[in-house]
């Protein structure tokens, strides 16, 4: 029992996103979600908001089940590098030098730590 949640053109670079995303993976939700309210880098409020997404598609999955119950952890979470805007710096002598501002993409997926125990079960019979 798993929900997927994905974040498109974050306007921050991969490489400062997966420190924050290093953080939080294979936490407990509600520890993750702590985590992130207080970490000071650039990436922790966006995947926060991701965060509580994924919890929100998998109460919308499995709507017969409880939050509390169900024990959500974040599962995998991986941050792919996205497009990136070519700018021009002023450079000395009549130059310029390219700045690049990358993006990324996120994706997150939760799942219930009481979940794998009924699939084993299930696939068992």
């Amino acid at each position: 029992m798993e929900a997927i949640a994905k974040l498109k053109n974050v306007p921050t670079s991969p490489q400062k996103m997966r420190l924050v995303a290093d953080m939080v993976r294979g936490q407990k939700v509600s520890k993750a979600l702590g985590i992130l309210k207080f970490e000071p880098k650039v990436g922790a409020k966006a995947i926060e908001k991701l965060l509580l997404s994924a919890v929100s598609n998998w109460q919308n999955k499995h709507e017969d089940a409880k939050i509390e119950e169900a024990d959500l952890y974040i599962k995998t979470i991986f941050v792919d590098g996205g497009s990136s805007i070519k700018r021009l710096r002023p450079a000395p002598q009549g130059r310029g030098h390219r700045i690049l501002k990358r993006s990324n993409h996120i994706t997150l997926v939760v799942a219930s730590s009481a979940a794998p125990a009924l699939e084993e079960t299930n696939s068992a019979e």
